[in-house]
């Protein structure tokens, strides 16, 4: 590839940097500081859905820590760069900038195939973060080059922290129990609810998710898997979005969608998992062969991308508290790494709970989700699941997220913390 072009990329890509860096309302992430681990050559990476804040934190974090060179390789100008090439970024680099940079940032460096092997080589001198918007990144070459030479750090769209944090609203979960902070608070839940969390969207306003969701069908799914049939992806996507919070099967999937394989239908979910717009949960058994054959659970990575996308969504409040407390376990048990998992249990007779959290070989924690216990029908249902899966599993720390309700209840000598979502998520 031309140096000019490599050039006259960076070049471009430093005056976009300075107007990030230099936006007052740069939004602090609730992400463990990983400075220390970059103390000496090392390789960080940052995984996330497109357009979560990867970039962003990748730049903060570079610039706190030195002289750094980033290159964003999702511009069209170097769409097709072989790994062979990638070595002409620190020769541009050293024009550009006037010196050799000991931070690297390399942003969405999946775009380049076989790219484990440069960075591999500029670890042993440089400190190196690289940012991608797949989930399996890090599998295959780069792990066995590597051999725990790497940190890895997964994003999500904004949390309700940081969307509060954005809103310049500090909330002290101490001090807003019986206050008018709280119902400042749960209106803002309402926006966080039907915006999302990705940071364009409370800039720009919700229209710009459909981009967004087009942007990682299209450059995440589709064009990197070398997706044929476009169509049949996109009614799967649609399927799966449209199904939030729901059981799904592959069986089913490809009858909805007109797919004679369910293989095929298994092939495009995993893709959609691995670019980060959606995650499942299994259903729990000691058995694997349970497991793996039950049906598995859909979230979306963001209720706003819901509202925007899904096809025939129902005003359903329970099912877009379920979703945001989802990704929310996701995000806390990303960010603990302490091998905690995430499932959610059922039984022959129905009986269900929504989040079942597992570590260390024992159930730790048993959560459902409801937008209220007022409904009888409804209280016995989420406190009869709740009182079978702990009879089972042997878990006391039962927990029921709603609304604004909140209380202990002692059924059969046992105890059920209620708690509204705006505390939970503030925890």
């Amino acid at each position: 590839m031309d140096l000019e072009i490599v050039k006259k990329v960076i070049s471009d890509q430093i005056e976009e940097i300075d107007i990030i860096l230099g936006d007052e309302k740069l939004i602090a992430r609730d992400i463990a500081d990983p400075s220390k681990y970059l103390q000496k050559p090392n390789i960080l990476a940052i995984l996330g859905v497109r357009r979560c804040g990867k970039s962003t934190y990748a730049l903060a974090l570079a610039r706190k820590l030195g002289s750094f060179g980033y290159v964003n390789l999702d511009d069209e100008r170097l769409f097709g760069m072989p790994s062979s090439e990638l070595g002409s970024l620190v020769e541009a680099w050293i024009e550009v900038l006037g010196r050799e940079p000991d931070i690297i940032v390399l942003d969405e460096i999946q775009n380049v195939e076989g790219w484990e092997l440069f960075v591999n080589r500029m670890r042993r001198t440089k400190r190196v973060i690289i940012t991608g918007s797949n989930a399996h990144l890090l599998e295959g070459d780069l792990s066995t080059h590597l051999t725990g030479r790497y940190i890895d750090l997964h994003m999500y769209p904004f949390s309700f922290t940081e969307y509060l944090r954005s809103k310049h609203f500090e909330a002290d979960i101490d001090r807003i129990a019986g206050s008018s902070v709280s119902s400042r608070i749960r209106k803002h839940l309402e926006d966080y609810i039907d915006t999302g969390g990705f940071p364009e969207a409370h800039i720009l306003g919700g229209t710009i998710l459909a981009r967004i969701y087009k942007d990682i069908i299209l450059k995440d799914a589709i064009l990197r898997y070398r997706i044929r049939n476009r169509k049949t992806f996109n009614e799967v996507a649609r399927y799966l979005i449209s199904n939030y919070s729901r059981e799904f099967t592959f069986s089913r999937v490809a009858r909805v969608c007109g797919i004679s394989n369910k293989n095929m239908a298994s092939e495009y979910s995993r893709i959609l998992e691995e670019v980060g717009i959606f995650f499942y949960l299994e259903r729990y058994s000691p058995k694997l062969s349970e497991q793996y054959n039950s049906p598995k659970k859909s979230y979306c990575i963001d209720t706003g991308m819901i509202r925007s996308i899904g096809f025939n969504i129902s005003e359903n409040r329970g099912l877009m508290m379920e979703n945001l407390v989802a990704v929310e376990l996701g995000r806390r048990i990303s960010n603990k790494d302490d091998g905690s998992e995430l499932y959610y249990w059922k039984d022959h007779s129905q009986a269900e709970v929504d989040f079942l959290i597992r570590k260390d070989g024992a159930i730790s924690e048993l959560i459902q989700v409801t937008y209220s216990l007022r409904d009888e029908q409804t209280r016995k249902r989420e406190i009869d699941g709740l009182l079978k899966a702990s009879g089972e599993l042997g878990c006391d720390e039962l927990k029921i997220i709603t609304w604004n309700e909140e209380e202990i209840i002692y059924p059969d000598d046992r105890h059920i913390h209620l708690i509204p979502l705006y505390k939970w998520l503030l925890q």
